[in-house]
């Protein structure tokens, strides 16, 4: 017995009266989740993609539409109607999402792309590296060179369409007998059947691999940097050609050095004594040790510059700044002589001392120069 169809409103989740723009955003998202390239094998996933393509094409075109509202499914069997298949939902996905990806269902198909993500190190980005990785991924099954076929054998023509990867049938509507065109069940549009199917792979062509490869860490990536390696995705269907790999980067965080875009900031502690009466002090570079002049008077928060120390581009691979902001260390604890020289010093007049800058004011300075 037929399974009755349903309401093509009901199947892509909106009302009778939704508009032409509802009803759009309502096939992408649902063609989205079902496409067969995102299930494969999963017959229930592919019905479903089916329906939905089905209840788009009717709905998107305001006279089938309306003939649909008048008549139900039987309107929808009228000569325009009757002739939607499984390769009509891939053109409409394809209409939406672009196509160009080996979409045919009869000829090769290109593999899926793939994605990582791969740690790295603060000093890696400052220099680059290479990393050896394993992707898991449907690679091409050796057995049979991705034909699906059993050594020795190949496929044959489909006996159900002859080849065509269609077939007629004729369904009875309130206007009499109307022929309807649609994929082959048999073949599922191939045109082509496999007898003799490849035991490796089951007659699916590929198989699950683990290939090891190199890529290459470029200086100053951050994390939102993709690097392409070509051919490292999916292995095609028919002879299609391999998806890509892209790598994503995570990038952990230094123990004293803080990012901003190219430039490296550092907390550079200062003591009371240095700050007042100036100093030459040597720090940590993220290509080793520089000595900054700390200049009498100088005040927490203040900014000191070291050109050209800071992180590659990673296109053009001019270097950043290194930015020192002077952090001024208050002893915690004081002996007995250092008190007596403090209060000699004197300063306490009860009221708050004068302040140039504050750090934040000085961090933009630094960034602005």
């Amino acid at each position: 017995m037929a399974t009755a169809k349903r309401d093509y409103y009901e199947v892509l989740g909106v009302a009778k009266t939704a508009s032409q723009e509802e009803l759009k955003k309502a096939y992408r998202r649902l063609a989205m989740q079902y496409h067969p390239d995102r299930n494969q094998g999963d017959t229930a996933a592919e019905e479903k993609f089916k329906e939905i393509g089905e209840a788009y094409s009717v709905l998107s075109d305001p006279e089938k539409r309306q003939r649909y509202d008048t008549y139900g499914h039987a309107g929808a069997e009228m000569p325009d109607f009757g002739s939607f298949s499984f390769d009509s939902a891939f053109d409409l996905f394809d209409m939406f999402f672009g196509g160009g990806r080996g979409r045919s269902r009869s000829g090769p198909q290109q593999g899926h792309d793939l994605r990582m993500d791969i740690d790295v190190s603060f000093d890696e980005v400052v220099t680059g590296a290479t990393r050896t990785i394993e992707v898991p991924k449907a690679g091409t099954c050796e057995s049979c060179a991705g034909s699906g076929c059993a050594p020795g054998t190949s496929p044959v023509t489909c006996t159900n369409c002859h080849g065509t990867g269609q077939v007629q049938r004729v369904v009875q509507s309130i206007f009499g007998q109307m022929a309807t065109v649609t994929t082959c069940p048999s073949c599922r549009g191939e045109g082509k059947s496999i007898p003799n199917p490849c035991p490796t792979c089951r007659g699916q062509g590929r198989v699950d691999v683990k290939k090891t490869i190199e890529v290459t860490i470029p200086a100053g990536v951050d994390e939102d940097v993709t690097v392409r390696v070509p051919g490292e995705g999916e292995a095609g269907l028919k002879g299609g050609p391999a998806g890509d790999l892209y790598i994503g980067f995570r990038i952990a965080p230094h123990a004293f050095f803080t990012r901003r875009r190219q430039d490296v900031v550092y907390e550079l502690p200062v003591s009371i004594a240095q700050a007042v009466l100036g100093d030459a002090i040597t720090v940590p570079t993220v290509t080793g040790t520089h000595t900054v002049e700390v200049k009498p008077g100088t005040q927490h928060g203040s900014i000191i510059k070291i050109s050209g120390m800071g992180i590659p581009h990673v296109r053009t691979g001019r270097r950043g700044d290194q930015i020192c902001v002077v952090r001024i260390v208050i002893p915690t604890k004081i002996t007995a002589k250092e008190r007596e020289i403090f209060e000699q010093l004197g300063g306490r007049t009860g009221e708050p001392a004068p302040v140039k800058k504050g750090f934040f004011d000085h961090l933009k300075d630094a960034f602005r120069a």
